[in-house]
């Protein structure tokens, strides 16, 4: 597998990165689909692959509002998988964790009311060091309590959510968020390869090493 076959979507209002992953020929792992379900149908369509997985990085709305969509559209032929320390962000009561957040970064819950769609329970948790599809799960607190990245480790790659950015990091003052271990998790990313390149939930990609190099955070 080459960088190429990775397909890069950026979709909804806050410029999430959702990322198509080939699993093999026929195969993919939607990570993040964040947003503009029929844009990503559209994109797997072209590619002639089918979503085996929906690999969620943590719960909130911008990162998994296709979800319910997507799920619609191919029944039965794929697993959805969240870390279950961010578990209510999906299933039945959802809506409450997701007005909360909502209102604790924009002051009200309208970014949701007005396209709110029922969110589908996860078929599978993930937790630290378990493996799904080609990946390795990384449990990384702080952004969110359940928040992970997924590691290819036979290519070198990482899909770090808002855990890490290029040139940043993932906000803390939200609900279940925590500066220290956020911080954490980041010293503990940059122990690993260098060379590994970091697929971000916003902006551009990185290197573990770039990000090392150029932190501006103790």
């Amino acid at each position: 597998m080459t960088e190429k076959n990775i397909i890069k979507l950026v979709v909804g209002p806050i410029a999430t990165n959702c990322w198509i992953y080939p699993i093999d020929e026929k195969s993919a792992a939607i990570i993040d689909p964040g947003d503009e379900a029929d844009v990503i149908i559209s994109a797997l369509k072209k590619s002639n692959l089918s979503p085996q997985f929906i690999l969620l990085t943590h719960g909130h709305f911008d990162h998994i509002a296709a979800v319910p969509y997507l799920a619609e559209a191919f029944p039965n032929e794929m697993q959805i998988a969240i870390h279950q320390l961010d578990s209510q962000y999906l299933g039945p009561d959802a809506y409450k964790a997701h007005s909360l957040s909502i209102k604790a970064a924009m002051g009200g819950s309208e970014f949701i009311d007005a396209f709110w769609h029922d969110l589908p329970s996860a078929d599978c948790f993930l937790e630290e060091g378990g493996t799904i599809g080609p990946f390795t799960v990384l449990h990384l607190p702080g952004h969110t309590q359940g928040s992970v990245a997924f590691w290819d480790e036979k290519y070198g790659l990482l899909f770090s959510g808002d855990t890490l950015f290029k040139g940043g990091y993932g906000r803390t003052d939200l609900p279940g968020g925590n500066e220290q271990q956020l911080l954490a998790s980041l010293n503990r990313l940059f122990i690993m390869d260098e060379n590994i390149k970091v697929y971000p939930g916003h902006g551009n990609t990185t290197t573990i090493g770039k990000e090392k190099q150029n932190r501006n955070f103790k």
